[in-house]
């Protein structure tokens, strides 16, 4: 079976090394520099922390594995646009947007990103593979409140380093977690820790992953739970466990309507 996470990986060193020499880091900084104080920040923590919800509602044109998940996330075929379905998210209820920023294997890109954050006044997260600072610096300036550090994905090193350059842009991080060897990467600056049901090797999803690594967590860290969840039982009894957001995108992207899809989804959360 191939390893489809060491493959992105790879491209994604590819992909920074490439856009490193169209723009260098050093002139990232300029540019930064000069809007730093007139980009907002919505913390994500805060957010979720005061959620009867906590969906964190993702923005994902297609899966390596399922491949474009609906009309309005193919920019090939008619239908919504980031913007419409990214702000028909917040108002239906998402605490957080997530929106997915590579473009050979979900098809996103920064536009998206930038087109999110423009239209919202919530949270966003850049939902990367992020291997280098350089990724720390475009997610700020294209607006995002927070990043994903993937722990498969990096050293533990890397992982301090790039939570405390993050936290010194005004970005939050959450620190994505695959398998109890991974807790390790939690340090104290981690305030967001989430457990990714899918396996990225493989693409395998196991609910049950949560539920098992919740007693390794922290407990002063927001947990948030990701990836294959379309059940609003399972989050009340992820709730339960301890968890606090709720990253979901497939369920919602394949639907023609995702804002109104989610709204239901909220409802039979919230409505007892």
């Amino acid at each position: 079976m191939i390893d489809i996470l060491s493959e992105i990986i790879a491209h994604k060193r590819k992909e920074v090394a490439t856009q490193k020499g169209r723009l260098s880091l050093s002139e990232l900084e300029k540019r930064l520099a000069t809007v730093m104080e007139t980009v907002p920040f919505y913390s994500m923590k805060a957010a979720l922390e005061s959620s009867q919800s906590g969906i964190i509602a993702e923005f994902k044109r297609r899966s390596p594995s399922k491949g474009w998940l609906s009309h309005p996330a193919d920019p090939g075929k008619p239908g919504q646009d980031v913007r419409e379905v990214t702000t028909a998210y917040a108002s239906a209820g998402a605490s957080v947007l997530s929106v997915l920023t590579d473009e050979e294997y979900f098809g996103g890109t920064m536009a998206d990103l930038r087109q999110a954050t423009s239209g919202v006044q919530i949270p966003v997260m850049r939902k990367e593979f992020i291997v280098d600072e350089y990724q720390l610096f475009e997610a700020k300036l294209a607006g995002a409140s927070a990043v994903l550090l993937i722990a498969a994905a990096i050293t533990p090193e890397e992982c301090k380093r790039f939570t405390e350059q993050a936290n010194q842009l005004g970005l939050e991080v959450l620190l994505e977690l695959h398998d109890e060897r991974e807790v390790d990467y939690i340090g104290p600056r981690n305030k967001l820790v989430g457990i990714n049901n899918r396996n990225l090797g493989s693409f395998v999803t196991d609910l049950q992953k949560s539920f098992r690594m919740a007693g390794l967590l922290p407990k002063e860290a927001v947990w948030i739970s990701e990836s294959g969840i379309s059940d609003p039982g399972i989050v009340k009894e992820l709730r339960q466990a301890g968890y606090r957001g709720f990253l979901i995108g497939e369920h919602f992207m394949k639907s023609t309507h995702p804002g109104q899809s989610l709204k239901v989804f909220i409802d039979s959360i919230v409505i007892q």
